[in-house]
């Protein structure tokens, strides 16, 4: 007897005695019928729903990387912003005293003070800017007697140096110059040695 022959009579000695057909079997034919189905759902799969979904994850990943994008500018103009803000505010804070002092100057009754109050007042105010301003980064170009510099200093005229070491030295400054932290805000007026030896 072959192998299947024994099987099935083995089958049908179970069937007999339980009155039920042997789970065995059913699991194999359902197992077979379920591997049939997979391989061929597995071989028959269309690239084409493959790729669409490959794309749908690529447009997915995509359009979250831009949101992010998006909200890290808006965060970093908005902080840009802010910290604009902040540095006008301390200055502001700065100029604050000063102020207040040439309110005080600005309100005297002129019959009741004399001129040199009023110069020495005004004076005090600029010597407490200037104080004020440099804590915060300014800088003041009074370059006289010093070597004429383009990138500080502008020659609004020249005139005749005594020696040919005066060549190209401040003689005389019309303006002051401006340089906040490093950034020039106003150069100079100057004017300039000139040797003609």
């Amino acid at each position: 007897m072959s192998e299947n022959a024994e099987r099935d009579a083995d089958q049908a000695r179970e069937t007999e005695e339980t009155g039920t057909a042997a789970p065995a079997a059913a699991e194999q034919t359902t197992d077979g019928a379920e591997a049939g189905t997979g391989g061929a759902a597995a071989a028959g799969a269309d690239p084409l729903d493959e790729m669409r979904r490959q794309h749908d994850l690529q447009r997915d990943r995509y359009l979250r990387l831009a949101a992010e994008y998006d909200n890290f500018r808006k965060r970093a103009t908005r902080e840009r912003s802010e910290a604009g803000a902040r540095g006008q505010a301390e200055l502001a804070r700065q100029l604050i005293e000063p102020l207040d002092d040439l309110a005080r100057f600005a309100h005297l009754d002129p019959s009741t003070v004399d001129a040199s109050t009023v110069v020495e007042g005004a004076a005090m105010v600029e010597r407490k800017l200037l104080k004020n301003l440099g804590a915060v980064g300014l800088t003041v170009v009074n370059p006289v007697d010093e070597t004429f510099d383009p990138n500080l200093h502008e020659a609004v005229a020249t005139e005749p140096a005594a020696s040919a070491e005066d060549d190209h030295v401040v003689s005389r400054v019309f303006q002051v110059g401006y340089v906040f932290n490093g950034q020039l805000l106003r150069p100079a007026r100057v004017v300039v040695k000139q040797w003609n030896g």
